[in-house]
């Protein structure tokens, strides 16, 4: 950032940027609508310094947008009838969408189309913001536009920013599109220094975007640059507070943790069945163990236990309301940003091995030909036998571990009946890579590489969905009469365009797929999963094909989850990691009582899902970033070095290259070639202009990683082709910089 003096800077006698002056000229039609001006007539009305070809040019860009009409002689006027759309407006409220270019969509209840804002109508709404707008669609065009005319309840209050020092003010230069400054008084924080990054607290905003929110600073960070730094960068620009406020931690202090013999008397006693919990190497915070015994008559019960988390969170408690506010765990790369202070997540709640512990159970008993027969829910004490890592599970399950074998292995042959019987219904194998990093002692990554999914995790997977499965078929048929309100998860259909388009893309892959009914792409999608074991190119289509789907929410109103083929499905099984399944232990609890179902109120319900939501699509926003931080921190270190990598991507400007053994995604811009390239329309394929060689996506290539830009994220790469794009049969002179080669091809 440039230190220009900040303050209140009047348009009057100024030269105004283009886009500046494109706002002006548009104000100024809308305050005359009846009036026809020249370009002469504009200037002398604005009392701006641009000269006449400037406002010529800006009268001819508003006229394209269809803003303004050009009426001969050089006159133009307000789109009168653009203008009556606007007049003739209705009112709704949505939530903000902010997109990279600054312009935003409105997710509106009632309207089938998102409403487009242009950033000059956002008057100081931000990404997540609650807002009322007018909405309007403009003539000739489908899709509505609008304008926020207030904000309703701002999406978050804290933000992290670059503290920028002069003579006579302070600013905080917030990371957003556009970027946002907020005035600070920093005689409060003497010791913030220039170039700082803190974290900033809005106190007022002003009535549109000419003039500065202003806020006060509440931590300061320190200098950019630092992984603890960027990480929390990550938490705090989605939404995520660092720390839990004072009088959270004292209740989380005070809790007992004992557990008393009272209570034990009011639960199902399940001490003395052998229990054991399957988690990652590095896990802390155990929230689901397994339990299994054989019956006399040679049944099988098996014991999904949950932490009971509802025992320590108590409803509408200072705990229970910070939990919902921030309604998930986040885990970044390097560390986990818990919902529940660390006495009840690590310690309280967590079904640590050789410690009694109280649980919400599902158990299941399953007969000889491994089918359920019968079902009970309730509160448990458990204590736990073993934890197991996924490793030792899966050393189990191939028979080279003897403790505890029979039974991880008698629970992996009924994970495998549920699984089957899973996709023989419908559901989709969404499995994609999961890229994992190995960190040394200051959190640098040294290895980045694709996790190996293994049975184990199947096998915890499979018996977590039956649990949530069943308790959402046991709300459901006890309300079948009078609905009980509860949190479902739930996954819509796909987008039949988005699906045709992943179509028409997979056959130019030579994948076909029938897209003919819901049923028959559920299908394509589980035989594009097993192509890709044999096609390493196809693996691109996976996660386009997730795109296809719509996202699964909670909410009150059930229509099934399609990915997984259920009819009825809730989340139960992560209390300590997920608000939804904290609302889903009480409702449950509350309906396990003979007779008289317990119903909440339904909006209220309603909204709880909806924050839920959002919390969790600001959580998986969070994840991603720090994976692509932590890529390019890794890649730095691996200049001039060469890769094999599929192309992923291309566009005008170049192609995406995605390393195959650890995912990293980089560009190659085609300025830097010997040729220049012709880009099909279809994005797919791409040909040299003078060697007329073609390259598709999906394609090996080899390249070598040019440069990395840590505070963009963004990786270049260099293309090493076999031979020179003339076909002379000649290696590429890899020494050659791509500045060197551009200016070879100028001449």
């Amino acid at each position: 950032m440039s230190k220009n003096k900040k303050g209140k800077s009047k348009k009057k006698g100024n030269k105004l940027s283009a886009r500046q002056l494109r706002d002006e000229i548009l104000k100024l039609f809308r305050r005359h609508p009846k009036k026809q001006l020249n370009p002469k007539q504009v200037s002398r009305k604005l009392k701006v310094a641009n000269n006449r070809d400037s406002v010529e040019d800006a009268l001819e860009k508003l006229a394209e947008k269809k803003e303004i009409r050009p009426l001969g002689d050089y006159k133009f006027a307000l789109n009168r009838q653009d203008h009556a759309a606007q007049q003739n407006s209705k009112h709704y409220e949505g939530e903000v969408d902010m997109t990279r270019s600054g312009d935003a969509y409105i997710i509106c209840e009632g309207l089938e189309n998102d409403v487009h804002v242009s950033s000059k109508y956002l008057n100081t709404a931000l990404n997540g913001d609650r807002v009322k707008l007018r909405v309007w669609t403009p003539r000739g065009r489908r899709k509505p536009e609008g304008e926020v005319v207030e904000v309703i309840e701002r999406a978050r209050d804290h933000y992290i920013g670059t503290l920028w020092k002069y003579p006579n003010h302070a600013v905080v230069t917030i990371d957003i599109v556009p970027p946002l400054d907020v005035e600070v008084d920093i005689s409060n924080t003497p010791n913030a220094n220039d170039e700082d990054r803190v974290v900033v607290r809005i106190d007022e905003w002003p009535k549109d975007r000419r003039h500065n929110p202003k806020g006060t600073i509440t931590t300061v960070l320190g200098k950019a640059g630092s992984h603890d730094i960027e990480m929390k960068t990550i938490l705090i620009n989605n939404g995520f507070e660092l720390e839990f406020p004072d009088d959270v931690m004292r209740e989380a202090e005070y809790l007992p943790s004992r557990i008393s013999e009272q209570e034990i008397e009011h639960r199902r006693d399940m001490r003395d069945i052998t229990t054991f919990t399957v988690d990652p190497d590095d896990a802390k915070d155990f929230d689901d163990a397994l339990s299994i015994r054989e019956l006399e008559n040679g049944e099988l019960e098996i014991g999904v236990h949950i932490a009971d988390v509802t025992h320590y969170v108590r409803k509408d408690t200072p705990l229970d309301k910070e939990a919902y506010k921030r309604s998930t765990s986040v885990y970044l790369v390097d560390r986990v940003l818990p919902m529940l202070p660390e006495r009840l997540s690590n310690d309280l709640c967590s079904l640590r091995p050789n410690v009694d512990r109280l649980a919400f159970s599902a158990v299941f008993v399953f007969n000889k030909n491994m089918k359920i027969i019968n079902r009970w829910f309730g509160k448990t004490v458990i204590h736990s036998d073993q934890r197991f890592t996924y490793n030792d599970a899966q050393l189990r399950i191939e028979g080279k571990e003897n403790h505890l074998k029979k039974e991880v292995q008698q629970l992996a042959k009924i994970a495998r009946r549920l699984r089957k019987q899973r996709y023989k219904q419908g559901a989709i194998n969404f499995e994609t890579d999961e890229v994992k990093f190995r960190l040394d002692e200051d959190g640098s990554p040294v290895e980045v590489f694709v996790k190996e999914r293994k049975e184990a995790h199947m096998l915890i997977e499979d018996f977590m969905l039956l649990a949530n499965r069943e308790v959402a078929t046991y709300i459901s048929m006890k309300g079948r009469d009078q609905e009980i309100p509860f949190v479902y998860r739930v996954h819509d259909e796909p987008d039949p365009e988005r699906v045709e388009e992943l179509a028409r893309f997979a056959r130019e892959m030579g994948f076909d797929m029938n897209v003919s009914s819901p049923e028959e792409i559920a299908r394509s999608y589980n035989r594009l999963a097993k192509e890709t074991e044999q096609k390493p190119d196809l693996k691109l289509l996976s996660p386009i094909a997730i795109r296809t789907m719509a996202k699964a929410v909670y909410t009150t109103d059930n229509i099934g989850h399609y990915g997984l083929g259920f009819n009825y499905y809730t989340h139960f099984t992560s209390p300590i990691r997920r608000y939804s399944d904290v609302l889903c232990h009480r409702l449950l609890q509350a309906n396990l009582k003979q007779g008289k179902a317990y119903r909440t109120s339904k909006a209220h319900l309603e909204e709880q899902c909806n924050h839920i939501s959002k919390q969790e699509r600001n959580a998986v926003s969070a994840e991603r970033e720090s994976v692509k931080y932590k890529q390019v921190e890794y890649i730095e270190r691996h200049i001039g070095e060469e890769f094999t990598g599929l192309i992923s991507g291309i566009m005008d400007r170049g192609f995406f290259v995605e390393l195959m053994d650890s995912l990293i995604e980089g560009m190659v811009p085609f300025e830097t070639l010997d040729e220049p390239f012709d880009v099909a329309d279809s994005r797919l394929r791409m040909a040299g202009r003078y060697s007329n060689k073609e390259y598709k996506m999906g394609q090996q290539v080899r390249v070598r990683i040019a440069r990395a830009d840590l505070v963009k994220r963004q990786i270049e790469m260099e293309w090493l082709r076999e031979t020179s794009a003339r076909g002379n049969g000649k290696p590429q002179n890899k020494g050659k910089s791509a500045n060197k080669r551009r200016q070879r091809s100028k001449k």
